[in-house]
């Protein structure tokens, strides 16, 4: 049986009995999916959506069940998976990073970071970039920005918040002779101003390329800087590869690696796509570190962190994303998407900024160009017309301005180009009605808005949850088709 319930029951089952903090996607018309294979999702019609967001998925479920059949149980007994699984993953990091603490997500696994880092040197204050998102436990509820500048809860003392490295819209931007070196400074000084306050600086932490915060990804020269500045206080860099690692951007493995071999984390997290949607995390340190963490004389258990079947589900998926090279296929899909992009941006006024590399892209939508102003609700009517489109969305950043990218590593051009064109579609029908022009970006200056193409923008707007009954994928049949044939390619990381 696909459902239990239809979707109507579902919905009502879930206001009653699901906390009403934990959000939906399209929440004005949410979408019930019952199956998926590879980069599509379909619902309980049969309606085929093209997924360009959800990096979490299942799909190894032959690895999971051959494994299941002879043994699942506590992590403390020896068994070859965990130990074949952590040299496997050792082997794609530097050298240094040799020692693996597996857990049960990625929030755990952020968790535990800050443990070991705080453990190192016996500092306890942690340096965060603000917008960030590291978890949600109520220790990296603390450290991120994104979270807690949106609740009641004060940002705590032994918590620094530097500047996000954004050159686009950021505090230091693309015309500044030396970005890297200017946003470096500011880490520098906080680590000053700490110690002259008594104040000792365990671990700065950053997601290798920001992604709550705007799909950001920093000047080049900034980690090495914020490295050496870290060290010299005694405190540890902490790499959070959660949502961008396992080769989403192409020409490395992970995101890190791409800002040189002179930049090595000393502790990299890494979850979402480990297990692709088996819930596996892992974080990874040096020698140093871990002997330090276990000084303390406190013992680390986790009942299921690199249990038998979880390691089985790890080692598939680095198999699938060596033999069907989706490494080679995030540079070339992600390229040609880029190129795509970057079309649409001389086209479109809407659009300030694309940025990314590899299968992680964002697009930075303005209503201004020369003041870069957030184009918020343009984003959100943006990403329910493409729902329409049978296109999944979403858009984040501070302003959620931000189309953000992070399709299946299995996406293909064929994928990319109906995306976009899906997309230039819903970007001109909203220029036309906000009066701007489409056919080209040459200029920063766009013609005013009458008071009629006004108010159309605000009806086009209000309008913008209205689901429409057009559908230019295909519609494909048979929802309960048999799961064995579903399960082996749709890896998402």
């Amino acid at each position: 049986m696909c459902e239990l319930y239809s979707k109507r029951d579902t919905l009502a089952l879930r206001k009653k009995h699901i906390g009403t903090s934990c959000k939906v996607f399209f929440a004005s018309d949410p979408i019930k999916i019952v199956r998926a294979q590879r980069q599509y999702m379909f619902d309980e019609n049969g309606e085929q959506y093209l997924d360009c967001i959800n990096n979490v998925a299942h799909g190894v479920v032959k690895a999971a069940l051959k494994q299941m059949e002879l043994l699942n149980t506590n992590s403390r007994f020896l068994h070859d998976n965990i130990v074949e699984y952590a040299k496997r993953l050792s082997a794609t990091l530097p050298e240094k990073l040799s020692v693996c603490y597996f857990t049960n997500s990625g929030s755990e696994a952020n968790d535990l970071a800050l443990r070991l880092a705080q453990q190192f040197r016996g500092h306890q204050d942690v340096i965060t970039l603000d917008h960030a998102y590291h978890g949600h436990l109520s220790s990296l509820i603390e450290i991120s920005p994104y979270k807690f500048q949106k609740g009641k809860d004060v940002k705590k003392e032994f918590v620094h918040v530097a500047p996000t490295p954004d050159t686009y819209r950021g505090k230091y931007r693309e015309d500044h002779a030396d970005p890297a070196s200017a946003y470096a400074d500011e880490v520098k000084k906080i680590i000053e101003d700490a110690h002259n306050s008594g104040r000792k600086i365990a671990a700065f932490i950053a997601e290798s390329m920001q992604s709550c915060g705007g799909q950001i990804i920093p000047p080049a020269g900034y980690f090495q800087k914020v490295a050496e500045y870290v060290h010299g206080a005694g405190g540890v860099f902490i790499a959070d590869e959660v949502q961008v690692g396992f080769g989403r951007v192409g020409k490395h493995f992970w995101s890190f690696q791409m800002y040189g071999e002179d930049f090595v984390p000393d502790i990299v997290t890494m979850g979402k796509p480990m297990g692709n949607g088996h819930p596996v995390a892992c974080v990874v340190t040096t020698k140093e570190i871990a002997e330090a963490f276990s000084s303390s004389g406190m013992e680390y258990f986790n009942t299921y962190g690199g249990n038998p079947v979880s390691c089985a589900v790890g080692l598939a998926v680095l198999d699938i994303i060596e033999n069907e090279d989706l490494q080679g296929n995030a540079t070339r899909v992600g390229n040609y998407l880029t190129e795509l992009l970057k079309k649409q941006k001389a086209k479109h006024t809407l659009i300030g900024d694309i940025r990314g590399i590899g299968l992680f892209i964002g697009i930075d939508l303005v209503k201004d160009h020369l003041k870069r102003t957030p184009a918020t609700a343009e984003a959100q009517h943006i990403i329910y017309k493409m729902k329409e489109k049978r296109v999944l969305l979403s858009a984040d950043g501070p302003h959620r301005n931000v189309l953000k990218i992070k399709p299946p590593m299995c996406f293909t051009e064929e994928d990319a180009k109906f995306m976009v064109d899906q997309l230039d579609g819903i970007l001109t029908v909203l220029e036309e009605a906000m009066g701007t022009k489409t056919e080209s970006v040459a200029s920063e200056n766009t013609p005013r808005k009458t008071k009629m193409q006004k108010e159309a923008h605000v009806e086009l707007l209000r309008d913008s949850t209205t689901d429409s009954r057009e559908n230019p994928s295909r519609k494909r049949n048979g929802m309960c088709t048999d799961t064995h044939s579903l399960l082996s390619k749709r890896l998402k990381t």
